[in-house]
């Protein structure tokens, strides 16, 4: 197509698959952006600048003669709060500003469902209101606040609030699930396990940005919700991957009051790795509308969740050897269960 692309956070799990998934299309000029060294196999077919979104000068070099920006970047919940307003708010405004001078032709904004907080209704669409949950959410409404900013100056940013996706490299929270499910233990839910809970794998996540870079401007530039069509209950979805481990095991539903009363102290005290984003809305309903996305760029998932969540669990066994030990708190490495471990043993 000979587009030059920048894809900012691309060491990250979504980075790395949105630039295999742009290879795969032809599109072989592309530099990523991202404070973590890009180590994987395709290093040699890119441009890897190791930096920080929120430098200036940075930004400015990267940015030159850049047609589309993908923007992945982000602090996650368990960086500090400053952390993350500097960087999902201060840094997108930086590329931004930069993006406006060389007069990029696309910008995709990857948001999150996180601006809806914990809402009172479902599904959820576009125009709900936007109430974050902690630093993380509130910073993810202010960074849309700034694309909106910038797309009343004349600039196509369609902006992306995909669900918890999983796929390929993904690990973070999810190691932790597929840890014990590997183990052949049980799995204890926040509550029953009966309620709702819309993933979406990486795969169909790129292809709705790619539709974003190509389909027409005055369809593109608007705000999409992304998650898979296909999805029934936490048990059932995430007992699908017990199932695959071949040891009988099930998913337990627990009590959910006294349960996110401990896990409150616990990260108070930080002991477990579960921030209250995860916490709190994992025994609720959550799911989004993806109606305005199907209407208007033709977008339909072709993973379930159950198909997701497996697809990431045979990953993460294939690939056990060159994470095991590591830990850390991006999503490309496992996060240290703390307290958690010790609670795995009963189970």
């Amino acid at each position: 197509m000979g587009k030059k692309v920048l894809v900012t956070g691309g060491s990250g799990f979504l980075g790395i698959n949105m630039i295999r998934y742009l290879l795969r299309k032809g599109i072989t000029d592309i530099t990523v952006l991202d404070l973590v060294e890009f180590d994987y196999l395709e290093r040699n077919r890119i441009n890897a600048v190791k930096g920080d979104i929120r430098d200036v000068g940075t930004v400015c070099d990267v940015m030159k003669g850049v047609n589309w920006v993908i923007h992945t970047a982000a602090a996650l919940p368990l960086y500090t709060k400053e952390e993350i307003f500097t960087t999902d708010v201060l840094g997108t405004r930086r590329l931004l500003f930069e993006a406006e001078k060389e007069k990029v032709e696309r910008f995709v904004h990857i948001s999150s469902t996180a601006v809806y907080g914990i809402p009172d209704h479902h599904p959820l669409r576009e125009d709900d209101e936007l109430i974050g949950v902690g630093p993380y959410g509130e910073a993810k409404i202010e960074a849309e606040k700034v694309c909106l900013e910038y797309r009343n100056h004349g600039m196509c940013i369609p902006i992306i609030r995909p669900k918890s996706f999983v796929g390929p490299e993904r690990l973070g929270v999810f190691a932790l699930f597929y840890d014990w499910a590997k183990d052949g233990k049980n799995f204890p839910m926040i509550g029953s396990g009966n309620n709702r809970y819309q993933l979406l794998d990486v795969e169909d996540l790129c292809e709705a940005i790619f539709l974003c870079l190509t389909k027409d401007k005055t369809l593109v530039n608007d705000i999409f919700n992304v998650g898979a069509t296909e999805f029934t209950t936490m048990k059932e979805d995430y007992q699908a991957v017990l199932d695959r481990a071949c040891f009988g095991k099930k998913v337990i539903g627990t009590p959910a009051k006294p349960l996110i009363w401990a896990l409150r102290i616990l990260e108070f005290f930080k002991l477990s790795p579960l921030y209250k984003w995860v916490y709190e809305t994992a025994c609720e309903d959550s799911f989004v509308s993806t109606e305005k996305i199907e209407k208007k760029l033709e977008f339909f998932p072709q993973f379930s969740n159950k198909q997701a969540l497996i697809r990431n669990y045979e990953w993460y066994l294939a690939n056990l050897h060159t994470f095991e030990g590591k830990g850390g708190i991006s999503h490309r490495v496992p996060w240290s269960q703390g307290i958690l471990k010790f609670f795995k043993m009963f189970f």
